[in-house]
């Protein structure tokens, strides 16, 4: 059966990045009938907190992505002591014991020699009484995998054939001084005890699955299927950057955006598919396909959300907002009518607002100067409301019999005169919603 998980850390609020690793992970397990699992990678105590993750539990639920099981890496502790362990027995875990500052030094040094800044395995020539006086001196150590040497091979889903030379790697780091277990032994004990299947996720990480690869081989595991995206960068092409805030899920839940707008772009954006939108979640499910996904950086832009999120809009149900059209103070006999005239011109929910503060109180005339007595005049041939919807046609003839004028000379003034804007619904619908006499 296909596993997929998607792992983020609760160390800050889900972002657009982040989704789209969930979102690959959610398509090809419900493509295929398997189980989708929800791994919180809360390993860093210091740096994760429970609101970040409501917040990954939130932004899910709010986009659809539903989840078959939850786990918590913080729950797992003693699998991945135990593996350690394992892994110490059969030689490939050692005990490290540079300061940071030392590591760096010898990083310096490499470079000036011209060499690759690979780690040089001293610790593995440490004998132990070096390594009983080092624990007394430094009070802790950190613990490597010791790569074979070899080339590590394997057919990515999205960038085809990998090969990456171990030799060119250092030893990764699995556990730190302080006993944090890192992402990158967590990761792999959980895919290989969870039977997961298939890995999308972001190809800043294609150097680890090359190392991730050798210790699942290492614990007995199967290997699992890795297809890694692209990155994100903004319009210009410039690094999406974690200054940008409003790029986080919550963020652009507030601003307004819909969910199917938020999918249907980043289920397609980066692949050969052409973006459409989706009225679903299982519309976007059966689209998908990782296979036609590019290498090459994916310019994303935030602006790109706000037409589609209009015309996910514009196709909602009266039911569907009522509420929200009924909170606005709107008549009952009015908001059937109102969500009708507005739905196309609005791009978030909440530019309904404006609208109905347009058609209960009215707006100052928008006037060009060479206009103001031909607006004078013709508010003088309008009556009172209740206005219907011959209203218009009937004011407009009017005031076109009197001035002679026509077309745009006639039309916009009296729009702009009436609404205070240059566009807007059909001025027919507009005038049946006045509620009061438009003024100067």
């Amino acid at each position: 059966m296909t596993t997929t998980r998607f792992a983020p850390s609760p160390t800050g609020w889900l972002h657009i990045g982040n989704l789209r690793a969930a979102l690959m992970n959610y398509a090809i397990a419900r493509q295929r009938g398997g189980t989708f699992i929800l791994r919180i990678d809360d390993t860093d105590t210091e740096r994760s907190k429970p609101e970040y993750v409501e917040g990954i539990k939130d932004a899910l639920t709010w986009l659809g992505l539903g989840w078959d099981r939850i786990e918590y890496q913080s729950a797992r502790m003693d699998r991945y002591l135990a593996a350690k362990e394992r892994l110490i027995e059969m030689g490939r875990v050692y005990e490290c014991f540079e300061t940071p500052v030392e590591l760096d030094l010898k990083r310096k040094k490499q470079l000036n020699m011209g060499k690759p800044p690979v780690y040089d395995r001293a610790a593995l020539d440490l004998s132990e009484a070096e390594k009983d006086r080092l624990r007394a001196e430094r009070g802790g150590s950190h613990w490597r995998f010791r790569l074979d040497h070899e080339r590590i091979e394997w057919t990515d889903g999205i960038l085809g054939d990998i090969s990456i030379d171990a030799a060119s790697v250092s030893d990764p780091v699995l556990i730190k001084e302080s006993g944090q277990i890192l992402y990158t032994f967590a990761s792999v004990v959980d895919d290989t005890e969870m039977g997961v299947t298939d890995i999308v996720r972001g190809a800043d990480h294609v150097t680890n699955t090359a190392t991730q690869i050798q210790i699942i081989k290492a614990l007995g595991g199967e290997v699992p299927s890795f297809a890694h995206h692209s990155l994100l960068t903004g319009p210009d092409g410039e690094k999406l950057s974690k200054r940008l805030g409003n790029l986080s899920l919550k963020d652009l839940r507030a601003q307004g955006i819909e969910p199917m707008a938020i999918l249907s772009l980043m289920s397609r954006l980066g692949s050969s598919d052409p973006i459409e939108l989706r009225s679903t979640v299982q519309e976007v499910v059966d689209g998908f396909d990782v296979s036609k996904f590019g290498a090459a950086p994916t310019k994303f832009d935030p602006a790109d959300l706000e037409p589609m999120t209009a015309r996910v809009n514009a196709a909602k149900p009266f039911a569907e907002v009522a509420g929200m059209v009924a909170g606005l103070g709107v008549p009952a006999e009015l908001a059937e009518k109102f969500w009708s005239v507005v739905r196309e011109n609005i791009t978030y929910l909440s530019d309904m607002g404006p609208w109905w503060e347009l058609f209960r109180d009215g707006t100052p005339a928008v006037v060009d100067a060479e206009d103001a007595q031909f607006i004078e005049a013709a508010l003088g041939m309008l009556g009172e409301p209740p206005y219907d919807d011959q209203t218009w046609a009937n004011w407009s003839n009017a005031v076109k019999e009197v001035s002679g004028r026509k077309g745009k000379p006639l039309f916009m003034p009296l729009r702009k005169a009436v609404t205070g804007r240059e566009r807007g619904p059909e001025m027919a619908d507009v005038m049946a919603l006045m509620q009061v006499k438009p003024r100067l």
